[in-house]
């Protein structure tokens, strides 16, 4: 392995500073322009061929970074996300840029800026060395918090070209990359009664409120942790006045599942729903929207070239067991691209108030990432 050079920690928290502090909510197109400027700003200077690529349907632009040193055949593909769940002004108020001993709060610093920036630094090491072995790509996307609908065409067709894909969501359990993450299901339920006034005309109502309790205890139900498979309603509306049966309840459900086949069996347990109450009209949309990211023997392989770096640097890499988290490491590993995830900074707290990185792991996760793009072939 190359010789791994000191990083500079200070510049390294002030370039995390600058990330953080320029808030990026998804569904802010603005805020997440902001955001992929800031990002291009930090390329400046480098021996790299940049295109940013227009948002549609409302969501930010996405970047695509090529550093083509070491040819154009398939290479290694790098993706971070640079949206956050977390709205505008949540660094005002109950989140603010700040460091406690070891830690480094703030918006969106554990997921995903702090461990896109760290990659970033080790990219743009390779890149001005000219010491990668294979062809380096680095995409930077803006709609992941929401299931990436408008980046997962241009992530699909950028890991087809790669021989290895590296994801910089951030470690879980004490610095454990991932290895397999569950798969994705999200489904909208609406149920469409007969409104009436529910004191003087209660017989001649049907209420959409009474038969989607009905579907959601039915839904709820379907999780099987045995399978680790759940279901979750997490939202609901529905009704217009207290005195009113109400005509209309919406339903949000999310799916996680372990295997392809659990998914498709599950989407059409979900899409199957009938109402109990024949005077209530049921609708049910939706799908998975991320395929399950599961464990095969290229990405044990690859797991073990990344525990080999990490040794060298000086600690013991280890995978968590598969989470129940969604990532864009799901496409890719899903079209059978070797794919490690959970690449970025330590930390806990994704989408919370008390959000937070290890400044402790920004330097062994930065030499490992620089590690891997030196050493993989």
């Amino acid at each position: 392995m190359p010789k791994q050079h000191p990083i500079d920690l200070a510049a390294m928290l002030s370039g995390i500073q600058r990330w953080v502090e320029t808030e990026s909510p998804t569904h802010d197109k603005a805020a997440v322009n902001r955001m992929v400027d800031q990002v291009q700003s930090d390329l400046v200077g480098l021996p790299v061929a940049v295109e940013r690529l227009p948002g549609r349907d409302g969501y930010a632009d996405n970047l695509i970074v090529r550093s083509p040193a070491a040819g154009r055949g398939a290479g290694i593909l790098l993706l971070s996300h640079i949206d956050t769940v977390h709205p505008i002004g949540t660094l005002a108020g109950p989140l603010p840029f700040r460091r406690d001993g070891d830690r480094l709060y703030g918006p969106g610093l554990f997921d995903m800026k702090g461990g896109a920036y760290l990659a970033l630094e080790a990219f743009r090491q390779v890149a001005k060395a000219a010491s990668a072995k294979l062809p380096v790509t680095y995409v930077f996307t803006p709609d992941e918090e929401v299931g990436s609908p408008t980046s997962r065409h241009l992530i699909e067709a950028e890991a087809k070209k790669a021989r290895y894909v590296l994801v910089t969501e951030p470690a879980r359990d004490g610095g454990k990359i991932v290895t397999a993450r569950k798969g994705v299901g999200r489904f909208e339920v609406h149920a469409t009664g007969v409104p009436a006034h529910s004191g003087a005309r209660h017989q001649d109502g049907r209420s959409a409120i009474k038969e989607m309790a009905r579907q959601i205890l039915a839904i709820e139900a379907m999780t099987d942790y045995a399978r680790g498979i759940t279901t979750t309603v997490g939202v609901i509306s529905g009704g217009t006045a207290p005195n009113v049966i109400p005509q209309h309840c919406h339903i949000t459900v999310d799916l996680r599942v372990c295997d392809e086949a659990a998914g498709a069996e599950f989407e059409a347990k979900i899409l199957g729903l009938e109402p109990a109450d024949p005077g209530v009209k049921l609708e049910v949309t939706g799908g998975m929207n991320r395929p399950p990211f599961e464990m095969t023997t290229a990405i044990d392989v690859l797991f073990r070239h990344a525990q080999a770096v990490a040794k060298g640097i000086g600690f013991d890499l280890q995978h968590t067991e598969m989470t129940g988290g969604g990532s864009d490491g799901n496409f890719t590993a899903a079209l059978g691209v070797p794919t490690l995830d959970g690449l970025g900074i330590d930390g806990d707290g994704a989408h919370t108030e008390w959000e937070h990185g290890l400044i402790s792991s920004i330097e062994p996760r930065t030499l490992l990432m620089r590690g891997l793009l030196e050493t993989l072939q």
